[in-house]
Parts: C-alpha cells; sequence; structure tokens
C-alpha cells in the first residue's frame, strides 16, 4: 500500500515537472511571438514613415499630368487643389534639404508653379479683358453718350459688366490673397491688381478727363477746385467698391494707385496753369479752405476710402497753394502796405474821426464798421492780409511773414504821421501814431505767435586784415602750422541778427507816447519850466564864481529883484499857466478824446502829463515859500497843490 502511494507520488512529481517544462516553453513561445509582433509593426511605421514622405516626391509626377492635361484650366475644380497641393509639396522639399535629389524635385515643382500662376494671370487678364470689350461695346452701342461716372452708376454698364467678372474671378482671388504671405504669390496678386487698374483706367480716364474739362471751361479756380475734387472722390469711392468685390482683403490704398493717380493728376495739370497765375487772395485763401476743410477735413457721412487715393495729389496742390498765396502775400505787404502812396482824404485827420463822433448809430456793429473806417488804410490792409493767412499758412511761414507785414505796417502809419503833423498840427500826428501802433499792438495780440525772426549772413570782413598780412609777408597762404595762415581763417563768420517787430513797435509807441506827454507839459507849463530853468542858473552861476566875482556881479541881488523874478513877472506867469490849464489842456484833453476812444487809455496817458504839472508847481511853490515875502505870494497868486489836484482830475 505504501508503495503505490510512493510511485503515485513519484507519477504526480514527474507530471509537476513536465507541467513546469512546458509552461516555460509556452512563455518563451510567446515572448519570441510578441518581439516578432512588436518588429512588424516597428518595420510597419517605418515603411509607412517613408511612404508618406515619399508621397511628397510622388506626387511630382501626378500633379504635371493634371497640369499639362489639355482639359485642365483655372476654371476646373481640380485647378485650386491641385494648386494647394503643390505648394505644400514645395514646402515640405524646401523644409528637408537634406533627403537625395531634393533639390532636383524642388526644380521642377517651381517650374510647375510657375505654369500654374502663368495659367491664372493669363485666366485673369482674359477675363478683365472680356468684361472691358462687353462694356466698350455697350458704350458705342449708346452713341457715346455716357460722359460722366456720376449718380446712379451702380446701374451703369461702367460698373454692371464688372461685378460679373468680379464673381468669376472672386474665388481665384481669395486663394491668391490667402497665400499673400509667399513671395511669388504676393508678386501674382500685385500683377492682378495692376492689370485691373489698367482695364479701368482705359475705361474711365476719357471719361473724367472730359467732364474735368467741362468744369475747367465753366467754373472759376476755387469753384473749379471745389468740383474737381468732388467728382474724383466721388469716383474714387465707385472703384474702391468696385475694387473690393475682386479683391475683398486687399485694404491698402496704393493699390488702387494706378488706376488713381492719373485721374488725379489731369487734375493737378488742369489747375496748376491757372493756379501759378492766380493774383487774387481771397481765391487763394479760398483754396485753402476748400482743400483742408471740404477735401481733407472729416466729413460725416463720407468713406475714408474716398479720400485716401487721392489724398497725394490734394496734399501737392495744397503745397503749390501754400507757395502761391505766400509770394502773393509778399507782393501785396510790399505793393499796398510799404509802398502806398496817401491820398488826400486818406491824411484827412482829424477830420474824419469828427465826421464819426458826429454821425448818429443805431448799432455797436455800424459803429465797428465805421470805426474801422478810420484807420489809416495800411493798417486796415495789414490786419486783414495777416487775418486771412493766420489759418491757411503753416506756422513757420506765417510767423516770418507776420513779422514783415508788423513791421512795414508800422514804418508806414510812422510816415502817415510825419505828413499829418505837417498837414494839421504836431499834436494830431502824434496821437494818430498813438491810436494807431495801440491799434496795431492789440489786434496782433490775437495771433498768439512771436514776431520775431532771426537772420543769418556771412561777415568777410574778418579776412581784409589776412588779406593785408598776405601782401606785406607776414602771413602764409597755405602754413598749416600756423593759425594765422589765410587758408585756416578764410571761412566766414556767421552772424545772426534777430528782428523782433512787437518790440519794435512797443519802443516806438513809447518813444511817442514820450513825445506827446513832452510836448503837452511843454504847451501848458512851459513858463514855470523856463522860470525855473533860470533861476537853477542863476544859483549855479552863484555857486560856482569866486568870492569876488560874487561881490561885483548883479546875480548877488535876491531873486525877488532880478528882472525876471519879480512877483509883478511872477504873477504874470503863473496866470499864464493857469490859462493855458483852463483854455488849452481841456482842448488837449478832446482831442485826446477824438481819437482814443477808451477811457483808461487816456487817464494812463494823462497821468504822467498831470504829474508834470503838478511837479512844475510844487517846484515854483519851494521857490516862492524861500524867495519872497508872503505879501508877495499873495500878489503873485499861485494855486494850492490840492487845488491844482482837483482841476486836473475834472479835466480828465
Amino acid at each position: 500500500m505504501l508503495m503505490q502511494v510512493d510511485s503515485t507520488l513519484n507519477y504526480f512529481n514527474e507530471l509537476q515537472l513536465q507541467q513546469q517544462a512546458v509552461a516555460a516553453n509556452t512563455k518563451t513561445l510567446h515572448d519570441a511571438c510578441e518581439q516578432l509582433l512588436g518588429e512588424k509593426k516597428r518595420l510597419t511605421d517605418f515603411a509607412e514613415a517613408i511612404r508618406s514622405k515619399l508621397n511628397y516626391f510622388d506626387e511630382l509626377e501626378n500633379v504635371a499630368a493634371e497640369f499639362y492635361s489639355p482639359s485642365m484650366n483655372v476654371g476646373n475644380l481640380r485647378f485650386l487643389p491641385l494648386l494647394k497641393r503643390l505648394d505644400e509639396c514645395i514646402l515640405y522639399v524646401e523644409t528637408n534639404p537634406q533627403y537625395a535629389e531634393s533639390s532636383v524635385y524642388l526644380v521642377k515643382f517651381r517650374q510647375l508653379q510657375s505654369r500654374a500662376l502663368s495659367m491664372v494671370r493669363s485666366h485673369v487678364l482674359s477675363v478683365l479683358k472680356s468684361a472691358s470689350s462687353q462694356v466698350t461695346t455697350a458704350i458705342k452701342e449708346t452713341g457715346g453718350r455716357i460722359t460722366a461716372v456720376s449718380g446712379g452708376v451702380e446701374a451703369s454698364v461702367l460698373y454692371v459688366r464688372f461685378k460679373a467678372a468680379a464673381g468669376e474671378l472672386r474665388p481665384v482671388m481669395e486663394e491668391l490673397e490667402s497665400r499673400a504671405s509667399r513671395k511669388e504669390y504676393a508678386q501674382l496678386l500685385s500683377e492682378c491688381q495692376h492689370l485691373y487698374c489698367e482695364q479701368r483706367l482705359s475705361l474711365i480716364k476719357g471719361i473724367v478727363q472730359q467732364r474735368i474739362t467741362e468744369f475747367s471751361r465753366k467754373e472759376m479756380l476755387p469753384s473749379l477746385t471745389r468740383s474737381g475734387c468732388a467728382y474724383l472722390m466721388e469716383v474714387c469711392q465707385l472703384e474702391n467698391r468696385l475694387f473690393d468685390h475682386f479683391f475683398p482683403s486687399s485694404t491698402d490704398a496704393a493699390s488702387l494707385a494706378p488706376l488713381i493717380d492719373p485721374l488725379c493728376t489731369y487734375l493737378y495739370d488742369t489747375l496748376r496753369p491757372k493756379l501759378i497765375h492766380e493774383a487774387n487772395l481771397d481765391f487763394l485763401c479760398d483754396l485753402v479752405d476748400i482743400l483742408k476743410v471740404e477735401v481733407l477735413g472729416e466729413q460725416p457721412g463720407r468713406r475714408v476710402e474716398s479720400v485716401a487715393g487721392i489724398q497725394p495729389t490734394v496734399l501737392r496742390i495744397l503745397a503749390d497753394v501754400h507757395e502761391r498765396l505766400t509770394f502773393r502775400a509778399q507782393t501785396y505787404v510790399r505793393n499796398e502796405i510799404a509802398n502806398y502812396l496817401p491820398f488826400d482824404e486818406d491824411l484827412d485827420y482829424p477830420a474824419k474821426l469828427e465826421e464819426l463822433n458826429n454821425t448818429e448809430l443805431d448799432n455797436s456793429v455800424d459803429e465797428k464798421m465805421l470805426a474801422f473806417k478810420t484807420w489809416y488804410p495800411t493798417l486796415q490792409k495789414a490786419l486783414t492780409c495777416l487775418e486771412k493767412l493766420s489759418h491757411r499758412l503753416e506756422p513757420t511761414v506765417f510767423t516770418g511773414l507776420a513779422q514783415e507785414v508788423v513791421e512795414v505796417c508800422s514804418t508806414s502809419i510812422q510816415k502817415a504821421s510825419k505828413l499829418i503833423a505837417k498837414r494839421s498840427s504836431t499834436m494830431d500826428g502824434q496821437l494818430f501814431l498813438i491810436k494807431h501802433l495801440l491799434i496795431l499792438r492789440e489786434q496782433i495780440a490775437n495771433f498768439e505767435i512771436e514776431f520775431s525772426v532771426t537772420h543769418k549772413e556771412l561777415d568777410f570782413a574778418h579776412l581784409l586784415e589776412h588779406l593785408r598780412r598776405l601782401l606785406r609777408g607776414q602771413a602764409s597762404l597755405f602754413d598749416w602750422s600756423r593759425s594765422s595762415s589765410l587758408a585756416r581763417t578764410l571761412s566766414p563768420r556767421v552772424l545772426e541778427n534777430q528782428i523782433d517787430a512787437k518790440k519794435e513797435l512797443e519802443k516806438c509807441l513809447k518813444a511817442t507816447c514820450e513825445e506827446f506827454i513832452m510836448s503837452v507839459t511843454k504847451i501848458v507849463v512851459d513858463p514855470m519850466l523856463s522860470f525855473v530853468t533860470k533861476v537853477t542858473a542863476v544859483k549855479v552861476a552863484l555857486s560856482s564864481g569866486s568870492q569876488s566875482q560874487r561881490i561885483d556881479s548883479v546875480l548877488t541881488k535876491p531873486l525877488k529883484d532880478q528882472a525876471f523874478a519879480s512877483p509883478e513877472k511872477v504873477s504874470e506867469l503863473v496866470q499864464k499857466v493857469d490859462n493855458e490849464i483852463r483854455q488849452e489842456l481841456p482842448t488837449v484833453m478832446a482831442r485826446m478824446k477824438l481819437y482814443l476812444q477808451n477811457p483808461s487809455t487816456r487817464a494812463i496817458l494823462f497821468k504822467p502829463i498831470k504829474a508834470n504839472i503838478l511837479e512844475a508847481h510844487i517846484q515854483v511853490h519851494k521857490l516862492i515859500e524861500s524867495e519872497y515875502t508872503p505879501e508877495e505870494a499873495e500878489i503873485i497868486g499861485m494855486v494850492k497843490t490840492e487845488e491844482l489836484q482837483a482841476q486836473l482830475e475834472k479835466i480828465l
């Protein structure tokens, strides 16, 4: 029994060993199979990778066969996908130059691409020419009556036929615009746009030229400029809309330049001959306003592209207008202001002002207009000229011109004041000059610019001494080692001379006011001033002579015993001054009121006159108190300072 059990166990052990051997062999077989499957997958992937790379090279024959097929054209549905596949092949070969014969394949692919793009160009040209031919035929059928690109053009043959052509070319153009980042496609797109512009220009050039010619025959320069620019803006806007149908993604205004520039050039060629002969400043100013405000300025409801196309030409015209306006303004200043010859009525002061005072006015506007007419003509012209030019010229140009205008106008007014002084009186000449200089100063303050310019000139004066030294043999012409060499000092000196017309105006005004103040002071208190001067001379003579001279001299007598300083003589001159204050000074103030309507201006001008009169009386008062007895002072009858001051205040 035990032997059977042992035998059975031995069989089980053998069976277990056999099972383990089978399991081990099975695992080995499984691992080998897994390894073979992995190797197979790797080889398959490798083969697929090679095949995918070779596909780009293998496509050469397929694409070439398609493109060289007689039935292949741009309108074929297969054309654009083939072109896209060709671009992919070119891109792949370009990025993998390490592959064998990649350069050869790249050349062949590019040849196919060049052929395809040539087909596109020929197709676009054919469609555009066909549309142009249809439009030309339609125009001939109408008897050539289409003479304007104007209202209702959306339905005209000039645009409807081309819109139909745009639908045919749109898929190709969209494809080109989507690939415009690549050089060859950008170039082709530019060529197509140029072909489009050529065809459109051949159709509308004659119509636009005829319309502009009609404007030039019927209208003056400002109206011609306005009409011509408005017409071109309308054409530009319509052409932009049509262009968008062909090239929806091309937003650059330069794309339409080959079409718009020739049309604008014709307007420029029409305007320029008229412009360079235009002498009217008002017309030239109107031109600047039209170009800057109506054409280049922002207008509600107007699209940007309608201006972008013609903007270069408009800026060119505006530059010419600025140049002509500057020249004509300088001529105007020279002829009408600097060389102005006054008429008798221009110098009829103060009669012109008295006539204004005697005129009954209904409102302040009439008063200002009449006051403006009393201004000297050169002042009127100068301020009118500055007003016209202030916002129409470049700031730097206007500053230089304004300085010249103010300087010339000031000189002209000064000349007129001298003529008025001879014709009427010195006081009228002075007040005329003060009045007009004040007006000029007040009016130019509104322009908020510096009325100064810097003139530069070359100075050769220092070379004269060097030439003398050279002739005397004391210097050498080419001795570079010496600082005295003429060649070293041959360069001229640059001298800068700044002219400030506003400061010169202020200086002239100040001098004229001081002259007027002194003349009025002399009229009123000249006897007192002469008396004080004589007294001072006597005292100086006494103090400067020797003691013996003092004893023997007549001057040693007291002041009141002097012939010119007796109480009667002093009383006489005091009465004379009082009469001048009561009679002549109110006349002067009336004349001041006639010329200077502003009370504060008159007060400022009268203040130093009053101070001079008071100072003269104070000096005489001091002399009377020190040299005369109270009885003699009473005989003289000098008015008190407080009373005199109150009297002067009443006169003002």
